[in-house]
């Protein structure tokens, strides 16, 4: 990760976080006193725990993140985590995350969206989001369906699979997610699957520190209305593109490896440069500045321009 100094703008992420001079964080910290609502055998539960995992072994506090969440069964990990926490509209957590992460680029933001919301209604934030790159973490919930209002399909479900609301399977194709990020350029592609906690975790630590924008693809059993991504198959089929010699550094072999699920599906860091500035690096009149936005709000009288409309 760039290192940031005075000449350079406000310091990253991590370098405030760590600032504080405190010791590390624990799981206890991020607890809360909401119990956890969702079906048993829920990958959410895997997702939580990794997110908090993560942030800990990053020695992050939880006044020291902002967690971002949108509609859907994922949303409702916003009340059952500690720390800043905003839960926005369906399919709008991306331009969110985004105006947080540039107003005060010192802290880590984290967004998290379902495939419903992420590939449908807010597609257009996504790809705006990628092509921008704004330095914060998007956690994709992949479980390739509308679980929080029963099972509906979605742009990422399966053909052939009946749905409540599709139950002779989808008439549209199923979006290929993953070909259709990479065709954005991105600089961060990672993929988990919600059975393989300490890989969830190394991911989104590494998603944390990344420079830019870090898309983060987690495959997610839905025991009560995905009958086909089932946690045995994703446990079958996924392995760790590391552990075979895997380079994140070659963005063609990244794609292709992100794309073929045909018979095994590929997790981990699949793709990662660090070459490409964040988009508030990009910003000429913000060059040299070592303030933030938030640092730089006043309060302004504006009784002069509302005696117009007396």
């Amino acid at each position: 990760m760039m290192k940031s100094d005075a000449s350079a703008g406000p310091p990253s992420p991590l370098d405030s976080a760590r600032s504080y001079g405190r010791a590390g964080s624990s799981m206890q910290d991020f607890a809360s006193q909401n119990p956890c609502t969702w079906c048993d055998g829920c990958g959410d539960y895997g997702i939580w725990t990794a997110a908090r995992s993560a942030l800990v072994d990053l020695h992050i506090w939880p006044w020291q993140v902002l967690l971002c969440y949108d509609v859907g069964c994922h949303g409702n990990m916003s009340d059952k985590i500690g720390g800043y926490r905003f839960h926005g509209l369906h399919g709008r957590v991306l331009p969110l995350a985004a105006g947080a992460a540039l107003a005060n680029p010192t802290i880590p933001v984290i967004a998290f969206g379902g495939d419903g919301a992420s590939f449908s209604e807010g597609v257009g934030h996504l790809v705006h989001a990628v092509r921008s790159n704004y330095r914060f973490t998007f956690v994709m919930h992949n479980n390739a369906n509308y679980g929080l209002t029963t099972g509906q399909a979605s742009a990422l479900t399966w053909q052939d699979q009946k749905m409540n609301s599709s139950p002779n399977g989808i008439p549209e194709t199923t979006l290929n997610s993953m070909d259709f990020i990479f065709s954005l350029q991105p600089t961060f592609v990672a993929r988990g699957w919600s059975g393989d906690i300490a890989q969830m975790s190394k991911i989104l630590q590494a998603a944390i520190r990344h420079r830019g924008f870090a898309y983060v693809d987690m495959l997610q059993a839905c025991p009560t209305y995905n009958k086909f991504a089932t946690h045995e198959w994703l446990m079958q089929h996924c392995y760790d593109a590391a552990t075979e010699g895997h380079d994140p550094k070659n963005f063609e072999k990244a794609r292709a490896l992100a794309v073929d699920t045909q018979n095994r599906v590929a997790t981990g860091i699949l793709y990662q440069t660090e070459d490409v500035p964040a988009f508030h690096e990009r910003l000429k009149p913000r060059e040299g500045v070592t303030t933030t936005s938030v640092q730089e709000v006043k309060i302004v009288d504006t009784s002069r321009w509302l005696k117009a409309f007396e």
